[in-house]
């Protein structure tokens, strides 16, 4: 099983750090000065365990009414077994806490499935962001207490819902105002 919680030692900052290192600058070649930055002093990191190991984290920044989780990162051997899911969820729980109007995240391209399961969905363009495609998504359940068994939207043109009839599509900016 595994069990989130917030950061709260410099240990295991460090600890946090480490997994992000191996995931975004091992992995997928991000430079390391774009990884570690700024926005790191003021995050609320959370960290994943599995039988007491550290395997994955996430961090919450909240400014001016919004929460941005990124980094993102599970350890490869622990991939699929339910830490980025609970990290997530931890993470939009936190948010919420904090009484934001918005939670949002960018997605790199392969996990936004991922993203969508959980109630986030797609607003703009591709861009790219440590030269990896990104997407920015926007959490669609601000205001309804459960969440990670959302369907996708319907593509346009298609049928939505059980009678079919078309539904107003929230965006960042109605769900701003919640």
């Amino acid at each position: 099983m595994t069990r989130v919680e917030e950061v709260v030692s410099q240990k295991e900052l460090k600890r946090v750090f480490s997994i992000r290192l191996r995931v975004f600058v091992r992995e997928q070649g991000v430079p390391e000065e774009i990884e570690l930055d700024r926005d790191d002093q003021r995050a609320t990191h959370l960290v994943a365990r599995i039988r007491g190991r550290a395997v994955g984290t996430a961090r919450v920044v909240v400014k001016n009414g919004r929460a941005k989780i990124g980094r993102m990162a599970v350890l490869k051997s622990h991939r699929g077994k339910g830490a980025g899911k609970a990290l997530l969820k931890r993470a939009i729980e936190f948010a919420r806490k904090s009484t934001v109007k918005t939670i949002y995240l960018h997605a790199q391209i392969p996990v936004i499935g991922f993203y969508e399961k959980m109630g986030f969905h797609c607003v703009g363009r591709v861009f790219k962001e440590a030269g990896i495609p990104h997407r920015k998504m926007v959490f669609s359940h601000i205001a309804n207490r459960s969440f990670g068994t959302h369907q996708p939207a319907a593509r346009p043109g298609q049928p939505r819902g059980r009678d079919h009839r078309p539904r107003k599509r929230a965006t960042a900016k109605s769900i701003r105002h919640v």
